[in-house]
């Protein structure tokens, strides 16, 4: 048994055994070397549909692996596929979905490279078929690929197309019933060659496409700006701006809606994560820095009856700043936010909390957030990533799980293997489960 693997399943162990509502489930091992697996903008990392759950990782070798198991059970059937990444570049993440009809697609292995997707070879199998493509344009400079579920079945499939400070956005949309992808925007942000957006992207349980932008102006970080907003009511065709003013597309810096304007040299960061209220209003999870400060904090930006408001997430005090390029090995993780008609739910990492898995939460009309922690050992470079459609279906958290290292600017790490998990978070059966194995 790995350093790492003993130091997990200690820690997890004895956490979970005095900590009702908290059960990690342990998938497999899989690579830690890099954050490959654990990066924010992986849509998805896991998911569900009807009373199954899926999840997908690098092993320590690099292959693609799915795991597959029944709801309310820990038993995963585990499969390696015939496919390997290059894990050494943590853009290269894995991105999974499930369509109407049980189907598993997989994109994966992209950093500015030809796409890379394939389906499962029969509903619920965890074989899946050769690569192909989707639609056969726009498909060899493929970065940021990510998948999103729609009411009725059919999948939203988003990348960018070009490269960083300058790319456009391309959005497909898989139909079920014919079993073939279709195009619906060769360009729905365009970079206009001078810059690109890094988006993060929800669909709402009324079938709405939520998404939200910032601008990079080059390939260094210190040049993210502002946050954008757009909404689309018919599957991705036409857009709107959150007031219903129609866009024309595509969007570029000059026609977008603005929901929070932010300088450059912000500690601005780009690809967190969005949801809905019950209501279906948006909120965009992020963090940045004031002109007046040094220290980035965490931050909800939200649409109300009155327009867009911006909100701090607790307090932090440990400065940073970003800058250069590629993957960088930051102190805090970016950000996941979800909403029932209750409660808002802000998941990250911090240093200033041992690099946990941490949990905000307030209520919806409240102000004051609560913050507690998830683990009782750090997760490294990990970043939050959860099952969208459980949550969606019965407002149940389900959060992939591994300790993860990244070296700054796309270094390797000397980490070994460490073990995937899915936490769940609120199941009353972790404290039993848990007590009878220490025991």
């Amino acid at each position: 048994m790995s350093r790492y693997l003993l130091t997990i399943t200690l820690a997890s162990l004895a956490y979970c055994a005095s900590t009702a509502g908290v059960h990690l489930s342990e998938v497999a091992e899989g690579y830690g070397a890099t954050s490959v697996n654990t990066t924010v903008f992986r849509s998805n990392s896991v998911t569900s549909q009807g009373d199954r759950q899926y999840t997908s990782f690098y092993d320590p070798e690099g292959y693609v692996c799915v795991a597959r198991r029944n709801l309310n059970e820990d038993k995963w059937n585990v499969a390696r596929t015939q496919y390997k990444g290059n894990v050494k570049d943590a853009h290269n993440v894995i991105s999974m979905a499930v369509d109407g009809k049980g189907y598993i697609h997989l994109s994966f292995d992209h950093h500015g490279h030809p796409l890379r997707y394939v389906r499962s070879v029969a509903p619920d199998s965890l074989a899946f078929g050769e690569l192909e493509s989707m639609i056969g344009r726009n498909e060899t400079n493929v970065t940021y690929p990510e998948f999103h579920s729609l009411p009725g079945g059919d999948l939203i499939f988003a990348y960018r197309d070009g490269e960083s400070g300058s790319g456009n956005m391309v959005l497909n949309r898989y139909d079920i019933e014919s079993g073939h992808w279709k195009r619906i925007h060769d360009i729905l942000i365009d970079g206009e060659g001078k810059r690109n957006a890094y988006w993060q992207m929800c669909t709402s349980p009324d079938g709405r496409i939520h998404l939200s932008w910032v601008w990079r102006e080059t390939w260094l970080v210190e040049t993210n700006h502002d946050l954008a907003y757009a909404v689309s009511d018919d599957g991705g065709k036409t857009w709107k701006k959150s007031d219903g003013t129609a866009y024309a597309l595509p969007i570029t810096m000059k026609t977008a809606e603005y929901a929070w304007h932010i300088p450059r040299n912000s500690e601005l960061i780009n690809q967190t994560s969005m949801t809905t209220d019950a209501s279906g209003r948006p909120m965009i999870a992020t963090y940045w820095r004031a002109s007046d400060s040094h220290i980035p904090q965490y931050r909800l930006v939200s649409r109300t009856d009155g327009g867009w408001k911006m909100e701090q997430v607790a307090q932090r005090s440990l400065p940073f700043s970003l800058s250069g390029g590629g993957t960088k090995m930051i102190p805090i993780s970016r950000p996941q936010v979800v909403a029932d008609s209750n409660t808002v739910y802000f998941i990250f990492r911090d240093l200033e909390r041992g690099s946990r898995v941490s949990l905000a939460s307030r209520s919806i009309d409240g102000d004051e957030w609560q913050v507690t922690d998830l683990t009782d050992f750090s997760v490294d470079a990990w970043e939050p990533t959860i099952d969208k459609n459980l949550w969606k279906e019965g407002g149940t958290l389900n959060i992939f799980v591994q300790i993860t290292s990244q070296g700054d600017g796309e270094k390797v790490t000397d980490a070994g293997p460490t073990p995937v998990y899915i936490l769940e978070y609120g199941s009353p059966s972790a404290e039993a489960i848990y007590s009878n194995q220490v025991e």
